[in-house]
């Protein structure tokens, strides 16, 4: 049986905190109180998936961007900044729509971070569009690196939370999701050859994206990460004593790492070159269809399953890779092994909601409750 623990969550960013929040609070002030939280927590996640086909579509292989390539419209770079902020408010009014109508449950908290473990791949491929690859923008493999590195750093919350019972909300997340928006923005304004000029001597602009990612990672993310496991350590309260139980949650992430990572190395058709971005997007999927694992067991209260189903038919991938059978077809055996994931990913989505929404009698869209008649 689901035994559902709630969820307790703590946010100590100032810009969350002094700015954010009390915008948010406005906000949902004015949201009809028949609007469900979870509907809210969709359509934010349909914003940067808009944004992500609008980019694919006018900027597929990430060159628009470049000296000598048509570029992207202005009014595109316009509509991903209104989208990217409109999802990014909308993921913060969710809560509070939730307990402002008293209708918070399970399936609200899947829907939350299970879709912000999916939207990972959609924000960090569409901001790529305004660099691009070439000469003046960031190569297609650095970005696979910077996808990991977004990546860990929402994994690591997680991870804190399957050791010590709270989600500490990463302070990366609000500075990247407001930066990001205004830099559409300014691109629309300015154009994309602005961000040609070095800031001063060969450091370009592409290179301070680059160290803010890496740096809200690496600099912030992970020491406050392990500050607050090593706290929770220290008073006693970790929910898993064994070392192996408590990094247990890394394992299907690191192999993931390791199968996707040998598959870019590997490949006889350098794949990540040919096929960024569906390579990113395969890579994207597959973690959140891990992460959302651990997040259902996080609100179940069980152990975390040490392996993935989709890692097995990708070790069969790569070793086919390496081996050089694919080599005539590999393109075509990404874009069929990507279709695969996407759809088992949200056959898994939906088979979880529909478990939940008959455990908790809720309806996934609605704040009714289904007649128990």
């Amino acid at each position: 049986d689901l035994i559902y623990k709630y969820y307790s969550a703590v946010d100590s960013n100032p810009l969350s905190v002094y700015v954010m929040h009390p915008f948010w609070n406005s906000v949902v002030k004015i949201l009809p109180t028949w609007l469900a939280p979870n509907l809210i927590t969709f359509t934010g996640f349909m914003f940067l998936v808009l944004n992500f086909l609008m980019l694919a579509f006018y900027d597929f292989d990430f060159d628009a961007s470049g000296q000598g390539h048509t570029h992207v419209p202005t009014w595109v770079w316009v509509a991903a900044g209104v989208f990217n902020f409109i999802a990014y408010t909308l993921d913060g009014v969710d809560g509070k729509q939730a307990r402002r109508t008293s209708s918070s449950t399970p399936l609200g908290e899947l829907f939350d971070h299970g879709l912000d473990s999916w939207a990972c791949i959609f924000f960090v491929s569409t901001v790529y569009s305004i660099f691009g690859r070439g000469n003046t923008g960031v190569d297609v493999l650095t970005l696979y690196y910077i996808l990991w590195s977004v990546l860990f750093s929402f994994i690591l919350s997680h991870w804190e939370k399957y050791n010590t019972g709270v989600l500490f909300l990463p302070w990366g997340y609000d500075i990247s999701q407001v930066t990001i928006s205004v830099v559409y923005i300014i691109t629309a304004v300015v154009g994309v050859e602005a961000w040609y000029k070095p800031i001063y001597g060969n450091f370009y602009y592409r290179d301070l994206f680059t160290v803010m990612i890496l740096g809200c990672a690496f600099v912030v993310t992970l020491p406050m990460s392990l500050y607050n496991v090593f706290k929770a350590y220290r008073s006693n309260s970790l929910k898993h004593s064994s070392l192996y139980e408590a990094f247990l949650p890394f394992l299907s992430p690191v192999i993931l790492f390791l199968l996707s990572t040998l598959w870019v190395c590997l490949s006889p058709n350098d794949i990540i070159q040919q096929q960024p971005r569906i390579f990113y997007l395969m890579v994207g999927t597959a973690f959140a269809n891990v992460t959302c694992k651990l997040i259902v067991c996080q609100m179940s209260n069980t152990r975390c399953q040490p392996l993935s189903w989709l890692l097995l038919p990708m070790v069969l991938l790569v070793l086919l890779v390496a081996s050089g059978v694919l080599k005539h077809s590999e393109g075509l055996v990404l874009h069929v092994w990507t279709g695969l994931v996407l759809l088992g990913h949200i056959h898994y989505g939906v088979s979880v909601v529909r478990q939940l929404s008959a455990h908790f009698h809720i309806f996934p869209f609605s704040l009714k409750k289904p007649s128990t008649d």
